[in-house]
């Protein structure tokens, strides 16, 4: 580790009228000529509070980082077909011209597809409107939806590219902006359902501008299989076994090597342990690696937060959704403070880096606001025919082919299913619930039909009753082949005894900041009685004298459930564990009074208590 890099030159607006970019020549990188290598980073601009890129982005500097990388969400950018949203928390333009203030070069991910544990690996769930969708695939139906996206995408995206040369730049990028590599799609290999599908994403991107180094990312396994010519193989790993870095040179010979995602934790998934990663183990890794002079990029740098329904789940074994904390056991916790591994790191590249690197930015101090009485209560039952109109259907319908959202389908949240039935008996699910369902008989709680649970009985009474599904989508699968199976909600017929259950009222509940809005004025809410079961919605106040400041909600008491503030959705609760406190950024808090809703399934607290440290869970270390 004894050779030094000077790269105080090398930031992106002390380059100007640079034209080359970043190249490759004899094993190693170029930056406008000069020898360089990826000091880089990932931190995701939509599981971060806007407020907070720069705090971030400056804390990459002090540890020695040169670059930032960083997926692009589609299911956030066009949340309903045809309607694109680049503003505000999700200002790509903005965080890309960040990054470039404060001397970072970026590696840009794309997609269509990120993985990333976020819902569908961020691709959009109205695309699973179609029957026959093939994901990931040159399937006409995808193609068609990809290249509507990368046409509103692209043009954000070019102008802040390195080199100049090739693309007239905005005014405003006269010297080029800080996109040094564009990754092609994302660990395809693991997937390579279509051999011509990569070739078409290279194709998407190169027809509408980008002329940086184009990379592909994939594990060893998926390696071979998912290059596409022109582009730079990289890797992704969290142990370094021998010859793996050398592997590269079987794929592709005299190029430089690139980690692009050295794993520094796990993520985690309820009912799980929260994992953690040895910081001497991992930062003796990342000294091997650029002992053997490769480039590396930690994934994760920052992880953030999952925050609404946009987390993502496994299916390997079983279906296991995760946890709306995105903290990663990373360099930065999920709030931005620092780690052991952030002065572990900070020690070895400043032994490689020829100068003195910027001191660590102050920590911003955490408040604990203490208990929050959540005084009034109104039942989901008293809610639904003010509020919500029902879609009426002979047969139940999955999520997404709801007719909402513009014809977009239901994206997230929960469905409830109404339909009348006569008598008792045996209810079967078929394994048709998606994720999980409560069952009523009026308002009666019966149990719940989920994956590993499909049948229940069904008490007997006189007359007709109301049978009531209520389904949570507990977030769409973000990796491996089943993909093209995450339509949610009841996604086929429920039996009770041995006939398919008919003609139902279907609620929509995405708990959108409309809805949340029309809650706060309707009429029916009450004083929470001793003991009440869910599902419902409770509601208190945060009064704040001063500059607010983050927190942490700990909901003991609380069963499973939802919390949203000021109408900002911080993500699911579930006493299972093993994350126990949802982070509050303050920036969403307000001086004065805040509000405070809660949906409950099942068992509610009367308080909740906001504390100055998280607990993520009982850890356990990674294998």
């Amino acid at each position: 580790l004894s050779s030094r890099f000077n790269w105080s030159e090398l930031i992106p607006l002390r380059l100007w009228g640079r034209t080359l970019g970043l190249q490759t020549e004899n094993s190693q990188f170029l930056l406008e000529g000069m020898p360089f290598r990826i000091f880089g980073g990932s931190m995701h601009y939509f599981r971060v509070p806007r407020e907070y890129w720069e705090d971030r982005m400056l804390k990459m500097k002090a540890c020695g980082l040169n670059t930032l990388t960083t997926y692009v969400p589609w299911n956030l950018h066009e949340q309903e077909r045809g309607k694109f949203d680049f503003s505000q928390n999700l200002d790509l333009e903005a965080f890309l011209s960040l990054a470039a203030k404060n001397g970072l070069w970026v590696i840009l991910r794309p997609g269509p597809y990120i993985c990333s544990e976020w819902d569908l690996g961020g691709l959009p769930s109205w695309l699973l409107q179609d029957p026959k969708m093939q994901l990931r695939t040159t399937y006409k139906g995808f193609t068609e939806a990809v290249d509507a996206y990368f046409d509103h995408l692209m043009p954000i995206v070019v102008p802040l590219q390195a080199s100049t040369i090739h693309y007239p730049p905005r005014p405003q990028y006269k010297k080029g902006g800080p996109i040094i590599a564009v990754q092609v799609e994302n660990e395809y290999g693991s997937y390579a359902k279509d051999p011509n599908y990569m070739t078409y994403v290279k194709m998407a991107l190169l027809n509408r501008g980008i002329m940086e180094l184009l990379m592909t990312s994939d594990n060893k396994n998926g390696l071979s299989f998912g290059l596409v010519e022109g582009a730079l193989a990289t890797v992704n790993f969290q142990k370094l076994e021998p010859g793996l870095l050398k592997y590269l040179d079987t794929v592709q010979r005299g190029q430089p090597k690139m980690v692009m995602e050295y794993w520094t934790g796990w993520f985690d998934n309820w009912g799980g342990p929260h994992y953690v990663f040895d910081a001497d183990e991992m930062v003796n890794t990342v000294a091997s690696i650029l002992k053997l002079g490769a480039s590396i990029n930690l994934y994760m740098f920052h992880g953030g937060t999952n925050f609404g329904f946009m987390n993502g789940a496994l299916e390997a074994d079983e279906y296991k959704s995760d946890v709306t904390s995105y903290d990663y056991d990373a360099v930065l916790t999920e709030a931005g403070d620092y780690t052991s591994k952030f002065f572990k790191l900070r020690q070895l590249f400043s032994m490689i880096i020829g100068q003195p690197l910027p001191l660590p930015p102050v920590i911003e101090s955490k408040a604990s606001y203490g208990a929050i009485l959540l005084h009034q209560y109104i039942s989901l039952w008293d809610v639904l025919p003010s509020l919500l109109q029902p879609i009426k259907s002979e047969f139940p319908i999955n999520m997404e082919n709801l007719h909402l959202n513009d014809s977009s389908g239901q994206l997230y949240g929960y469905v409830l299913y109404e339909t009348v039935i006569f008598g008792g008996g045996h209810l079967h699910s078929r394994d048709h619930v998606r994720d999980r369902a409560q069952v009523f008989v009026n308002t009666m709680y019966v149990g719940e039909l989920d994956y590993n649970t499909v049948e229940l009985s069904l008490p007997e009474g006189q007359g007709f009753r109301q049978l009531r599904l209520l389904v949570e989508n507990r977030g769409r699968v973000n990796y491996g082949l089943a993909l093209n199976e995450q339509r949610k909600g009841l996604i086929g017929d429920v039996f009770l005894n041995k006939t398919p259950l008919r003609n139902f009222k279907i609620y929509s509940l995405e708990m959108k900041p409309g809805f949340m809005k029309s809650l706060r004025h309707i009429a029916g809410w009450s004083a929470v009685p001793d003991y009440f079961v869910g599902p419902a919605f409770f509601r208190g106040r945060l009064w704040i004298e001063h500059q607010p400041q983050d927190t942490f909600l700990k909901l003991q008491g609380w069963e499973k459930g939802v919390v949203f503030v000021n109408g900002q959705n911080l993500g699911r609760y579930w006493k299972i564990g093993p994350q126990e406190t949802l982070y509050l950024p303050g920036p969403w808090l307000w001086k004065g009074s805040n509000e405070i809703v809660i949906f409950e399934e099942r068992t509610a607290g009367r308080i909740i208590q906001s504390v100055d440290i998280p607990y993520l869970g009982r850890t356990q270390y990674v294998d």
